[in-house]
């Protein structure tokens, strides 16, 4: 890449002032309307890219004749990217490191000094070794209701799983948002289901209210989808697992709604906003304008207690499909303490917190003073 026309490896933005001239403009200010332009752009930009990849992952099978591929780095984050070379049938299987930006250095370096400094003896196994990216730190329940019992925070405590998923589970088929924080926190970008926020992929508002009114952010901006693994092939044109939500895939035909004129029209309009509107299928909150979604499967092995809430929304309700989002408000970190998720509950409109064993209902909670809200929510917006 020509860095003349880049300013990521030394500055704060993406683009340098050649790129805006080559492209004839200035980059779109924070916050401004994205115009057909930026679409163009971005378009081209990721086509490049699939044509790139996968010219490189055939040359490196025609070099190695290998049947498999490992992929890190930050461009292994593309999930379109990742889908369509996991469609090619290039490789017979492709594994994606889930913290495959910058950070996974520290893993490797981890990794390095145990197994070849260390001289450790390392074993292959067929099973994921990454532990479904669980390698952060984990609150007990005895620390969770210390913390609640000295913020006075009303709660309620289940010493039943089963009762606690029936709630929760029920709670997000009446529309409500969750906060979910359970088990060891995830390693890397993606939330997969310890510090997640979710609700019910079906619901056409799900979408904007968790932009709007939980994450800060712009309206259009996409979620993902956490589907159970045993019935992901039913929703989405995918034979693969995709445990790190690190591949899109098509949501399949018999899932998708017959367009209406309305649908037709806002579907050509130039604000994003009226084109990401339109619900095109059964699972309307997870759905992209072509039909695509950033798949993540669910098993019991790699995510216990999260795949068990899925196994009972879907006894509530039919749907094996729910909505997950990153614990935090735009520009902030993952949530990864008790004190964290409580404040990022109070502080945006969540309806449910769950951490571990304790249930707290936003209706329940003292009230929260707005200006101070305000503050929490500004300190972290971007520039």
């Amino acid at each position: 890449m020509d860095m003349a026309y880049f300013n990521y490896c030394q500055g704060l933005t993406m683009t340098a002032a050649k790129f805006a001239e080559l492209f004839d403009g200035p980059p779109r200010k924070a916050e401004s309307p994205i115009t057909q332009r930026e679409m163009d752009l971005a378009a081209s930009i990721q086509e490049i890219t699939e044509k790139v990849v996968l010219r490189m992952a055939a040359t490196a099978r025609n070099l190695t004749g290998m049947p498999n591929v490992c992929l890190a780095g930050g461009v292994a984050l593309n999930g379109v990217v990742n889908g369509k070379l996991t469609r090619s049938g290039l490789f017979d299987r492709v594994w994606i490191q889930p913290a495959a930006g910058d950070a996974g250095g520290a893993l490797g370096g981890a990794l390095l000094v145990h197994y070849q400094l260390l001289d450790n003896e390392r074993a292959a196994s067929d099973n994921d070794s990454m532990e479904g990216s669980l390698l952060g730190p984990r609150s007990t329940n005895e620390e969770i209701r210390k913390f609640l019992a000295r913020e006075e925070a009303p709660y309620r405590f289940f010493q039943d799983e089963a009762d606690l998923l029936t709630k929760t589970a029920g709670f997000m088929s009446d529309g409500k948002v969750v906060g979910w924080f359970q088990n060891r926190m995830e390693f890397g970008p993606r939330a997969l289901g310890s510090r997640s926020i979710i609700g019910d992929a079906r619901s056409p508002e799900m979408q904007s209210k968790m932009n709007l009114r939980i994450k800060f952010r712009e309206s259009f901006r996409p979620f993902a989808p956490c589907v159970l693994r045993e019935v992901a092939g039913e929703y989405f044109e995918m034979d693969d697992e995709s445990p790190y939500m690190l591949i899109v895939a098509d949501v399949r035909k018999k899932h998708r709604r017959e367009l209406s004129s309305d649908d037709i029209k806002n579907m050509k309009e130039p604000d994003l906003r009226l084109r990401v509107n339109v619900a095109r299928s059964s699972i309307p909150a997870i759905t992209h304008v072509d039909m695509s979604a950033r798949v993540q499967t669910v098993d019991e092995t790699r995510h216990g207690r999260f795949y068990r809430l899925m196994q009972e929304f879907k006894r509530q309700t039919g749907c094996g499909v729910i909505i997950n989002t990153s614990f935090n408000v735009r520009g902030e970190p993952i949530v990864c303490t008790p004190e964290d998720s409580y404040q990022c509950f109070l502080a945006t409109d969540m309806d449910v917190l769950v951490m571990e064993n304790c249930m707290l209902l936003k209706e329940e909670q003292p009230a929260v003073d707005v200006e101070a809200k305000r503050q929490y929510v500004e300190s972290f917006e971007l520039d």
